[in-house]
């Protein structure tokens, strides 16, 4: 994961100085509501998820998108709707990650909304499995203005990455990331930055030298090491790695696992960011993958959708607020968080 000083270097072209003074009220309405055990916020979020599609091409074990088993709609967000959205985050937004579920190049709008979000100076990051990097779709990523990359490989060898990324192909990863590498020398880019994300669990943790080896020889910017997120792991899961530092869990000493997570009544993620689903929902944060937490819609009134303003400081959203801090440990999609742990490993 990259140094504070070196995102500050990357995100400091799009800090503008309402973006800035948003930021500071933020910080500063965060830690008087841990004070106060009561919510105050006084900005609006300086960073945004907004999901393209909830459809993938992989069926990953622990992923709702992969397993095809999310109770809310599957869809595809409309460029229409993204530009109404956009033009009322966008004041205030400095970070926006193209990616919540699925894969986002399944959308045949993508980069034309990454191109969108571009000129109106918003950095713009995405996550993807890179099985649609053709030379055209490359070349064209390139010239959206995508300022990062991050490209999930999980394995060195077919038959290691295949035991996780189900249905996936390691040949087209490796080819999708020389054609990113190939277009952003060919048009003298400086962007995407190019990440390797490598998922550490059991199967595959043998090879993490080795594709720290391969993203050299590649020329990828940076790998990040992600510790993986388990549904059932009270019981142990054969996916949680045996080496500890890159587990989010921790066996008892009765035999049970436990996350590492203190789960103390704060989190950032409720003042600093926030997430949109394909059609619309706010929902609080990645880890609310069927959007069971809708704290509303964006959109026109008649259609019984909201500003996004309205939402952010609605009182369901207080209320969500509210409710953390007094007793996160009871809210069931914050019980697997991160939030207050580690989740990256250098």
């Amino acid at each position: 994961m990259p140094s504070l000083v070196q995102q500050y270097r990357q995100w400091s072209r799009f800090l503008t100085a309402k973006r800035l003074v948003n930021m500071v009220l933020l910080y500063l309405s965060y830690h008087a509501s841990r004070w106060l055990k009561r919510p105050l916020v006084w900005g609006l979020p300086s960073s945004i998820a907004i999901e393209p599609t909830t459809s993938c091409n992989l069926r990953c074990p622990e992923c709702p998108s992969g397993l095809r088993s999310f109770t809310r709609p599957i869809g595809m967000l409309q460029p229409t709707y993204f530009s109404q959205m956009l033009q009322q985050v966008a004041p205030h937004v400095g970070y926006l990650t193209f990616y919540f579920q699925g894969e986002p190049y399944l959308n045949p709008n993508f980069l034309d909304m990454v191109a969108e979000a571009d000129r109106l100076n918003v950095f713009t990051s995405t996550s993807t499995n890179a099985h649609y990097l053709t030379s055209t779709i490359a070349k064209r990523t390139i010239e959206s203005g995508l300022q990062r990359l991050i490209i999930s490989i999980d394995g060195t060898t077919q038959e290691t990455y295949q035991q996780y990324r189900v249905g996936g192909t390691l040949s087209k990863v490796i080819e999708g990331t020389k054609q990113i590498l190939h277009w952003r020398k060919e048009l003298k880019s400086q962007t995407p930055e190019v990440i390797f994300q490598f998922l550490v669990v059991k199967p595959n943790e043998h090879q993490i030298e080795e594709v720290a080896m391969l993203a050299a020889e590649l020329g990828v910017d940076d790998i990040w090491y992600k510790t993986a997120q388990v549904y059932d792991y009270e019981g142990g899961n054969e996916l949680i790695p045996t080496i500890e530092k890159y587990s989010r869990y921790r066996r008892q000493a009765n035999g049970r696992w436990t996350i590492k997570n203190k789960l103390l009544n704060q989190c950032w993620r409720m003042w600093q960011s926030c997430v949109i689903t394909w059609d619309g929902a706010v929902v609080p944060c990645c880890f609310d993958k069927d959007a069971s937490y809708k704290l509303g819609h964006i959109g026109s009134a008649d259609a019984g959708k909201r500003p996004f303003k309205d939402i952010w400081f609605s009182q369901p959203y207080q209320d969500f607020r509210q409710n953390l801090l007094i007793g996160r440990s009871q809210i069931d999609i914050c019980k697997n968080c991160t939030e207050g742990t580690t989740v990256w490993v250098d």
